[in-house]
């Protein structure tokens, strides 16, 4: 195993992919080898690696937001979030604002040429990398090379574990009802040869089955999951009419099952890094934009909360309003869906309780629940407080009224 003393000091910064782009195994080692190196610093996205939660002291865990096991860092007041939005990682490391005196990454096989792909974990990696001057790869021979983007030449990393392992799967549940009859909302709102940008989890695998029946969309994306996977061997996402990149997906990683990893490289994507998917110059450019985000509540004047809930982060600012904005300004139109009920409470409510505002009321055009969707565009704030009344929970809206009439 890797000698991590040999590349990092006490006070130093480190950082790694997210998702199924973890590399794992190094992850592993560091925390197995903190004790002797000493107080770090560590930045990482979404986390499914369950030994974070007992990571030493020594570690100082930073993240944009809680995401999978980060949730459990953030509950025991260990998590020091940066509220950010996507779009400004690639600055934020370009600057040293976040750590980045190493870099571990897991990619796929050197070429012919001696060149290592970040396969499906081009995202922030991409950008951090030019940043950083020490590198450690894990050449896991699972991982599938990518297009798109830069490779890595083998001598730039200072270290390497050889791998064969498979890449971890998205332990996201399946859609239920509730998901469904709001998937169904959100469809009508998305026209033939549109593009779209979606949220991941089970309601984002609800909206990618309603569209199965839609024509020649096209998709510019964070993420790239199997409900995707499905549009595109359907003959649905061909993305013809996309203003950019025409006939391709373009994302930044992809999250999901074997079986999409498996196929990534025989899709018509590429892979690119958070410095050009989330680019305001880049999604301007973008007429047909439509943006589907999530959220943990929303307010009856249109503000989105989807960072924090109970007082513990459970999602991030990310790329919602990235992609919101342009959508709202320069694309067709922005949604947001969240399901009308939580632990028994409304989501739609009088004022936002988590605390952050994470996407203003002017950047939304639509707010999607199960009973229906609410049109925000060109409303007052009264005409939209009634607007989402009537898309909360039934049971929740006569208290709703009484309070949009002290607001």
């Amino acid at each position: 195993m890797i000698d991590f003393g040999k590349y990092l000091s006490r006070g130093d910064g480190i950082w790694w992919g997210q998702a199924a782009a973890e590399p794992r195994p190094l992850v592993d080692a560091l925390i197995t080898q903190n004790p002797r190196i000493g107080p770090i610093r560590a930045f990482t996205g979404l986390s499914w690696n369950d030994q974070l939660a007992v990571m030493p002291d020594r570690v100082s865990m930073v993240s944009y937001g809680g995401l999978g096991e980060l949730r459990e860092l953030s509950r025991s007041g260990r998590l020091d979030v940066v509220p950010c939005h996507y779009s400004a990682l690639p600055r934020m490391f370009a600057e040293r604002r976040l750590p980045c005196d190493v870099g571990l990454v897991q990619v796929a096989p050197p070429d012919n040429d001696g060149r290592c792909s970040l396969g499906i974990g081009v995202d922030y990696v991409a950008d951090a990398v030019r940043h950083t001057p020490v590198l450690i790869a894990e050449i896991n021979t699972q991982m599938p090379a990518t297009t798109g983007t830069d490779t890595i030449p083998l001598q730039d990393f200072a270290a390497v574990l050889h791998t064969d392992r498979p890449l971890a799967e998205d332990p996201t549940r399946p859609p239920g009802n509730t998901d469904r009859a709001i998937a169904a909302h959100v469809a009508g709102l998305i026209e033939d040869g549109d593009t779209v940008q979606l949220g991941v989890g089970s309601l984002g695998t609800a909206v990618l089955d309603a569209l199965a029946e839609h024509q020649d969309l096209g998709f510019h994306t964070g993420m790239i999951t199997d409900g995707l996977l499905r549009l595109v061997d359907k003959g649905v996402a061909t993305g013809r009419r996309k203003e950019i990149d025409p006939g391709l997906v373009v994302a930044g990683t992809a999250l999901g099952s074997a079986e999409l990893y498996r196929c990534v490289p025989e899709l018509p994507a590429r892979f690119l890094p958070t410095s050009y998917t989330h680019a305001p110059q880049v999604l301007s450019q973008l007429a047909s934009l439509v943006s589907v985000n999530f959220a943990v509540e929303v307010d009856l004047s249109g503000q989105v909360g989807a960072e924090v809930s109970g007082g513990v982060y459970v999602g991030a600012v990310g790329g919602q309003v990235d992609f919101t904005r342009a959508a709202a300004l320069t694309g067709r139109r922005s949604i947001i869906a969240l399901r009308s009920r939580f632990r028994g409470a409304s989501t739609i409510k009088a004022r936002l309780e988590g605390g952050a505002v994470t996407t203003a009321r002017a950047d939304v055009d639509v707010v999607v629940t199960e009973f229906g969707a609410a049109h925000l565009r060109g409303c007052s704030i009264r005409e939209r407080g009634k607007r989402l009344t009537a898309v909360a929970a039934p049971e929740f809206r006569d208290t709703l009224e009484k309070e949009l009439s002290q607001l």
